[in-house]
């Protein structure tokens, strides 16, 4: 298996690893301080704005229609594992087995927040992909944090937007609060991340073009 071959499939697990972790940890609420201000959101929040990271990468290195693919697998996985949870909960439990009620309560997300999760993720992640390609192309493949920070900012507006919208609308005031909360939080670990998706994009080249280098020297040498 070729280096790049093998970065591709590091980052793709990563990538669903932290996409299913993120579905399972979202039920919690936790409490982020920030410059005396206190942010309650859910405890995927890291999780989940990592997988942005990762789809900037791979965008740079392998190109639109390979992490268009990942998008989409990362979708079909989060439907697979969401109805796969549901079966365990819906199952018959052991009569020994004495948890069910923290089990429902930790795994068993209602389906309307399910749904705005899906919904959520496929319109953001796509978004992504699209406006960092868009602005690579308008800066001719210059300015990696420019396109890494706008791309991002933009798709985590509309993944809080979308996801706080359809899942609690009508069911808690101030709505408008919650998503300029968690977007906040969301927007500092996008502006963090800059640093890594350059170092793994330089690492990642740096050994690519070095596989190709020593395949050019042995066929010259056959």
């Amino acid at each position: 298996m070729e280096k790049q071959e093998k970065y591709f499939m590091m980052l793709s697990g990563l990538f669903i690893g932290l996409l299913v972790i993120a579905n399972i940890i979202a039920t919690k609420i936790i409490t982020i301080s920030i410059a005396g201000y206190s942010f309650f959101v859910p405890a995927a929040v890291l999780a989940y704005a990592l997988t942005f990271t990762i789809t900037d990468i791979i965008s740079e290195i392998w190109g639109k229609e390979k992490t268009n693919w990942l998008v989409l697998v990362g979708f079909i996985t989060s439907v697979v594992s969401a109805a796969l949870i549901k079966l365990a909960i819906v199952l018959p439990n052991a009569p020994f087995w004495q948890a069910q009620k923290a089990f429902e309560t930790i795994l068993g997300a209602n389906l309307r927040i399910t749904l705005a999760g899906m919904i959520a993720y496929i319109i953001s992640q796509y978004h992504d992909v699209w406006s960092f390609h868009y602005l690579r192309n308008k800066t001719q493949g210059k300015k990696l944090w420019l396109r890494n920070n706008v791309s991002t900012a933009i798709s985590q507006f509309l993944d809080t937007t979308i996801f706080i919208t359809i899942a609690f609308y009508g069911v808690i005031p101030n709505i408008g609060t919650m998503i300029l909360s968690q977007y906040a939080v969301k927007l500092l670990i996008a502006l963090m991340d800059t640093p890594i998706v350059y170092l793994m994009v330089y690492i990642i080249n740096k050994n690519i073009k070095k596989t190709l280098w020593a395949k050019s020297e042995l066929t010259m040498q056959k």
